[in-house]
């Protein structure tokens, strides 16, 4: 059995380590668990790693984040992995600092990775693991806040949430979505 994480973000060292690059944050901590190393092929960065006798694909789309489900399509179709192995890790405004929410299906949320993706696959039935960032920002300043670099005070909760998404990962390959669900969306 073989899954894609795709990790969400922009390429480029100005967007590194930023709120809206925590899906490649979770996939670069999640391929160097897993001893994996990354290759740049079409549309991004690949890593294959295992977990429990099961393939793992990662992928950091190179597409920038408006253009994510380019990639995606590509390397699900190159891969030959079905939409139910596909797993996107996403920021989300909705949730709060270092919450993890993961769930089967759902809307864009307004986040236009996940609306590429969405227009892309021609579908919303596809997992995603949202990891909140808060929305601390004055009206008008959402690019910013999600371009922006995390606080001296939000970098250990983020630090900490980046490993239990891992974990999460990791549970979902081994147990299934539903012992998965339970272990992130508390």
């Amino acid at each position: 059995m073989k899954f894609l994480f795709v990790g969400l973000g922009n390429p480029g060292d100005e967007y590194a380590q930023t709120r809206h690059n925590i899906g490649f944050d979770v996939l670069d901590l999640l391929c160097e668990t897993k001893g994996g190393t990354w290759e740049s092929v079409k549309h991004g960065w690949k890593a294959e790693v295992s977990h429990k006798g099961k393939k793992l694909i990662l992928l950091k789309p190179n597409t920038y984040m408006n253009l994510s489900g380019k990639a995606v399509s590509y390397w699900m179709q190159q891969e030959k992995i079905a939409l139910e192995n596909v797993i996107v890790v996403t920021d989300d405004l909705a949730l709060p600092v270092g919450k993890l929410r993961l769930k089967t299906k759902g809307s864009d949320g307004g986040h236009n990775g996940l609306k590429s993706i969405d227009a892309s696959l021609n579908t919303q039935n596809y997992a995603r693991l949202r990891f909140g960032i808060g929305s601390d920002f004055a009206k008008g300043r959402q690019v910013d806040f999600v371009l922006g670099k995390w606080t001296a005070e939000e970098q250990p909760v983020i630090d900490a949430s980046t490993k239990r998404a891992v974990a999460g990962i990791e549970e979902l390959v081994w147990q299934g979505f539903g012992r998965a669900m339970t272990a992130l969306n508390q």
